[in-house]
């Protein structure tokens, strides 16, 4: 599409994501100190410091190694109370090449403080050195880590130790932002594909993902600078998951391709109003809902993509993660 038809989003945005707009104004993203992703990320880290600070205090963090046929991943504990009823497994967002367990920090506290569970940050292998689908096996891996023995046999890290770590895992769930929805949903699918007990994941929470569609209307008229989800921005993320002759159909990589007809917990889809990827959350929560699976949709006005960060400044950021958190609450026993 010309430029020139591209809708002037920064004109409409709510005057809460104004005032981050202007922040980033008079207060620039870090520039890497090179062009190689890591110093992409550790841009990136100091970018998000700002906005994790001033996050709410938790009754216990701890951080635990989980291994995997890959390597080991490093997971982070964040419990609200001292016996959560149930744990949230949540997958930070960052185009699958940026982004860790710090970045997301604050959404993962007030996500465990609204809800009142165990919230489980899983710093899955970023692209483009981990390729699809490294990552989502990781995720499965971690949720419900197996090994091949002289009999099949699943060997269920966190459930062996749940007690250990005071945590329950008879209740679930999965959630995630950006590429972490994504990944939550793929990761869902994976377990149910590869038939490992799943019955216990009792939500999926998914705010503003990529679902796989390559071309749609949001896609065409919102991305800009400001959201670094241009064109060639989304190409570029998608080459570093899928390498350049990544197939775009996979049906862990576009979920459409999947059988999206049953065995798929109750989801909360969130979108933001100005996001490239808002068709992807619409058509994700249309299919589900004409297939008969429990799901809710909320279109967050205003905003632009990520805007889950920025809850130290815009009251809407910390309303889709309470609301996120008491979707979950409801599927609860």
């Amino acid at each position: 599409m010309n430029k020139k038809n591209k809708i002037n989003v920064l004109d409409l945005i709510s005057p809460e994501m104004q005032s981050v707009m202007r922040f980033y104004s008079e207060n620039p993203s870090p520039v890497p100190l090179d062009a190689t992703y890591n110093g992409m990320r550790q841009a990136y880290i100091e970018d998000r410091k700002y906005w994790n600070s001033e996050a709410p205090t938790m009754y216990s963090i701890h951080d635990i190694q989980v291994p995997t046929k890959y390597v080991n991943i490093l997971t982070r504990i964040f419990q609200p109370i001292k016996s959560p009823s149930a744990t949230l497994f949540y997958l930070h967002g960052g185009g699958f090449i940026l982004g860790n367990l710090q970045t997301h920090e604050r959404i993962m506290r007030l996500l465990a403080l609204y809800s009142g569970c165990t919230v489980i940050g899983v710093d899955y292998s970023l692209s483009p050195e981990a390729r699809y689908p490294q990552a989502i096996e990781e995720i499965s891996m971690v949720y419900q880590y197996y090994q091949y023995y002289q009999y099949y046999q699943y060997y269920q890290y966190y459930q062996q130790n749940a007690e250990q770590y005071n945590i329950n895992m008879q209740q679930t769930g999965f959630a995630g932002d950006s590429a972490g929805a994504m990944l939550s949903l793929a990761s869902v699918l994976w377990l149910r594909d590869n038939v490992i007990e799943c019955t216990n994941i009792k939500a999926v929470l998914l705010w503003y993902g990529l679902y796989g569609l390559q071309d749609s209307i949001s896609r065409r008229l919102y991305g800009g600078e400001w959201d670094g989800l241009q064109k060639q921005d989304l190409e570029d993320y998608d080459n570093a998951y899928l390498g350049e002759a990544g197939d775009r159909e996979a049906p862990y990589y576009c979920l459409f391709n999947n059988d999206l007809t049953y065995g798929i917990p109750p989801c909360y889809i969130a979108s933001a109003e100005f996001d490239p990827l808002l068709d992807d959350s619409l058509a994700l929560f249309r299919t589900l809902d004409a297939n008969d699976i429990p799901c809710e949709y909320k279109m967050y006005p205003g905003t632009l993509h990520a805007f889950l960060h920025y809850s130290r400044m815009m009251q809407i950021s910390d309303e889709a993660i309470r609301d996120g958190a008491n979707y979950f609450i409801k599927q609860l026993l």
